[in-house]
């Protein structure tokens, strides 16, 4: 009997290493969804309650256990949590007895980073108005079409902005939309000053009564995609979106003893819903940027005693070309969290700066459905988490680059990819998994929406990105729907060939796309490039690397060399306007290149090779 008892004993013991044997991720698999789990058990409770705990009662709860907790750092500027809850409850009744605002209706602030951002989000809460995060970057026509679709009455704007403002007031005075400047005066007619309002205004709470029709699935805000292949659409944020995005920061470790730093522009979702909402949910300190900085990150970092940093896109690239210094190791940071971040741009960035934790995830605004990368495998997005899958319906499925559209069997349905082979990212449209849509702009919502997909009457939502599961489980970006062209019969992934082209040392930044060429199907590979600073372009060297680590299909036909890189404000680059323009080097004052098989170089593009291909006299 008590050898029994001690087989079963020992047995216990070793059943821990025996699952990490035959399951080495699965204790990290079950911690994470545990730690998702109680994030959605929060926001469940809070939605219960009346009025509910949104993210507004957080930081109300926040500012009065923490009063004088630093909650902002902005230049030689500290603002504790008491003094951004002023601040908010006076732009509460200025939005309310100047404005004329009430709950349900919509402010439009069109503001770049800095700490009124934080307040004014806060102010229009607790009016039980929605804000609309307009991009400080656009202007004419994509800055009414923005303002319109949020059915917006107030638009707030920096006076720095004054030109793009005057530029569309007389549209927005046929609406009766009232403007202000975050200003104390105003020298434009028809535009007047808030700061000053503001000022006037108490700093005592406000009503609850003035937010008492506001639930967990009231718009709190609407934050606009980046519009890369068209006008930006408006993403509608639920009070219960703002509260379950804070999920990503409490998965990640962070703190009410941290500093988080971002230079992400706040009218993005990074930097908004993850960084300033992450650091109301723990408690922690925002260290904040106007703009991104490579000179400036690590004298910020060390200026704010950073702890956490937020990246995006080329961000950790940007910081690995700027010339090494000794003191690259000296700082605090201990993680960084976002998301884009290449393979060998992750190992160069540990290998410089440090030990730093990446915590890399997948996630858009709109979307439905995310993935964490908990156990730090270089290059992935997340895990294929057994528990995850039990709740969140995701599948990758077969897509038609070439048809744009999802690959259906005789019988009409999706097909599953197999693990390995990339696919269409689509998640189930639940009450786990909503999917809120576009404000004002309801053909666009249905276009992600997939129906029928694996029978009659489901209905998926269309992330509109290929991704990989591979066969430990890890699920890999591959890249957007947009962005993949086709070639020679063969799909062509822009991120991979712009990671393959980035490892030249000459090379700066890289974006690739695909251009129609007269007489083919399909669309070519075309590379736009910017040089390293004192740099050529060595044809050779580009031509044998591309032979070297590329199928003949995805290497690029044609480089243009460019002084800069358009970007959009959260660091993807346009591609659209690049690929209308082509290769006509009688249209592009840029320098253009040729790929020639015979020479084994990229030989300069001239009108007369221009021509041969136009003419389909030369073979391509």
């Amino acid at each position: 009997m008590l050898a029994g008892l001690y087989t079963a004993l020992a047995g216990l013991l070793l059943l821990p290493l025996l699952v990490t044997l035959a399951c080495p991720y699965f204790f990290q698999d079950l911690s994470f969804f545990v730690r998702l789990v109680r994030v959605a058990r929060r926001a469940r409770r809070g939605a219960a309650r009346v009025p509910p705990r949104t993210l507004l009662e957080v930081f109300g709860r926040r500012a009065r256990r923490t009063p004088r907790k630093a909650m902002l750092l902005f230049r030689d500027e500290v603002y504790t949590y008491e003094q951004v809850e002023q601040r908010s409850n006076q732009a509460a009744r200025a939005l309310r007895e100047h404005a004329g605002l009430r709950q349900g209706d919509g402010v439009a602030l069109f503001l770049g980073n800095e700490p009124a951002y934080v307040w004014l989000w806060l102010g229009c809460a607790k009016v039980g108005c929605a804000l609309a995060c307009l991009n400080c970057n656009i202007r004419a026509r994509s800055l009414v079409h923005c303002f319109q679709c949020s059915g917006a009455k107030v638009l707030l704007a920096d006076p720095e902005l004054k030109a793009a403002i005057e530029e569309i007031l007389p549209i927005l005075k046929e609406e009766n939309v009232a403007v202000y400047y975050l200003s104390r005066t105003s020298d434009t007619e028809g535009v007047d000053s808030f700061l000053d309002k503001m000022d006037a205004a108490s700093d005592e709470p406000v009503p609850v009564s003035w937010r008492s029709d506001v639930t967990f699935k009231s718009p709190a805000m609407y934050i606009y995609t980046s519009g890369t292949t068209g006008l930006p659409k408006a993403a509608v944020i639920t009070h219960e979106r703002t509260v379950l995005a804070c999920g990503l920061i409490i998965a990640s470790g962070v703190t009410s003893e941290d500093v988080i730093y971002t230079a992400l522009p706040m009218y993005h979702s990074a930097a908004l819903l993850i960084g300033v909402h992450g650091c109301i949910m723990q408690g922690a300190t925002l260290a904040l940027r106007s703009k991104f900085s490579a000179s400036q990150f690590w004298d910020d970092c060390r200026k704010y005693n950073v702890t956490v940093i937020q990246y995006i896109g080329e961000v950790l690239r940007y910081l690995c070309n700027v010339p090494k210094k000794d003191n690259d190791r000296l700082h605090r940071v201990r993680l960084a969290l976002g998301n884009g971040l290449r393979a060998d741009v992750w190992r160069e960035f540990i290998r410089r700066f440090g030990d730093i934790r990446i915590f890399e995830f997948y996630a858009a605004t709109e979307g439905n459905i995310g993935f964490v990368n908990y156990t730090g495998k270089i290059g992935a997005v997340g895990r294929l988490n057994y528990f995850h899958k039990k709740i969140m319906r995701y599948d990758l499925i077969k897509y038609d680059v070439e048809k744009d559209e999802p690959v259906r069997d005789e019988n009409g349905y999706c097909i599953k990819v197999p693990k390995g082979e990339v696919g269409l990212l689509i998640c189930k449209i639940t009450r786990f998994a909503p999917f809120t849509g576009y404000a004002g702009a309801k053909s666009q919502t249905e276009k992600k929406k997939l129906r029928d997909v694996f029978q009659k009457g489901d209905l998926y939502f269309n992330s509109g990105d290929l991704l990989m599961i591979d066969h430990d489980n890890f699920i890999y970006f591959h890249d957007r729907v947009g962005d993949t062209f086709r070639w020679k019969g063969e799909n062509v992934a822009t991120t991979e060939v712009a990671d393959i082209l980035g490892l030249i040392d000459f090379i700066q930044e890289v974006n690739v796309y695909g251009v129609p060429v007269s007489g083919h199907e399909g669309r070519i590979g075309m590379a736009s490039i910017r040089l390293m600073d004192g740099s050529e372009f060595v044809g050779e060297r580009v031509y044998k690397h591309v032979a070297d680590y590329l199928p003949v299909y995805a290497r690029p036909r044609f480089v243009r060399i460019q002084d800069a890189i358009e970007i959009t404000g959260t660091f993807k680059y346009r591609k659209v306007q690049l690929a209308q323009e082509g290769f006509n080097p009688a249209a592009i004052k840029d320098t253009l290149y040729f790929l020639d098989d015979k020479a084994k170089s990229y030989v300069p593009l001239t009108e007369d090779v221009y021509n041969l291909i136009s003419s389909n006299s030369l073979k391509l």
